[in-house]
């Protein structure tokens, strides 16, 4: 609000006193001209009356002029506020103040009000507040193009999807896969064998099977072992004996061992066959 004031003051005051001042020049080229207002200088000893008076009338007519339509105010302003100053300097400070005695009131007020101008311009009703305004937006348009332009351009990532970037599927637990199946020993036929392999122990007959264990009935085959020697031996048989190594009670290294006649008598024999045999009835028999 205050803004608008002082331009509405600006503009009545301007106008005002260009009006003053551009009819103060008007009347003296239009009347004296420039070789009276010279001679009048000259009679009251101002500085270079022609140059003075070429001054005054110029800057009374294009100064008030230029205040009545508001362009380049400050220094129009400061050209007729010269103009008073030197009238009141040498003209009419000696008569008073008074305008009827030829005092300075007037000029003294119309130098004020130049000065006034002179500092706060001319208000934006003017061709100066128009061309003001004009260039205070084509500035700040531009200030505001190059901070557009040095400011960085936000850049929008995008996160990069490949190929396996999927949802993986729920997967159902499976289950543990089971072992190598063990087959079912046949219990009827190891208590068939066991009975048979007593028989043929009893019979004085050395079974092919003799002293073998429960897992040789299932078919798997008994694996040697090397003794000390470096023969080769089957687990569950016994041990055959080496020619001259082991000899028989009472007989001569070289002769044959369990399973020679004239080596063991007879009843050495039964008690061997008795620790060997793996039916236990045996026992009863001997």
């Amino acid at each position: 609000m205050k803004r608008v004031l002082f331009d509405i003051a600006a503009l009545i005051s301007r106008v005002t006193i260009g009006v003053i001042f551009l009819a103060h020049g008007l009347q003296k080229w239009q009347g004296a001209g420039l070789e009276g207002i010279t001679q009048g200088f000259t009679q009251l000893n101002i500085p270079l009356p022609q140059l003075a008076a070429g001054f005054t009338m110029t800057a009374e007519t294009i100064g008030g002029l230029f205040l009545i339509i508001g362009l380049l105010v400050p220094l129009a302003a400061l050209a007729v506020l010269g103009v008073a100053l030197g009238a009141l300097i040498f003209v009419h400070a000696p008569n008073g103040i008074f305008i009827a005695d030829g005092g300075w009131e007037l000029v003294g007020a119309l130098g004020a009000a130049c000065l006034l101008l002179a500092v706060l311009g001319g208000g934006r009703f003017s061709v100066d507040g128009l061309l003001l305004g004009a260039y205070r937006r084509r500035n700040e348009r531009r200030a505001a193009e190059a901070e557009a332009a040095r400011a960085p351009i936000p850049v929008t990532e995008e996160p990069a999807y490949t190929e396996t970037d999927t949802t993986p599927a729920a997967t159902e637990p499976t289950a543990p896969m089971a072992g190598p199946a063990t087959p079912a020993r046949d219990e009827t036929a190891a208590d068939t064998a066991a009975p048979a392999r007593g028989e043929s122990a009893e019979a004085g007959e050395t079974p092919s099977t003799y002293g073998r264990s429960d897992a040789d009935d299932s078919g798997t085959p008994p694996q040697s072992e090397v003794t000390e020697s470096g023969s080769t031996s089957s687990p569950g048989l016994p041990r055959q004996r080496e020619p001259g190594k082991h000899a028989a009670p009472g007989g001569e290294p070289g002769s044959q061992g369990l399973s020679g006649p004239q080596s063991w008598s007879e009843e050495e024999r039964k008690d061997i066959d008795a620790l060997l045999a793996d039916n236990p009835r045996r026992k009863d028999r001997g």
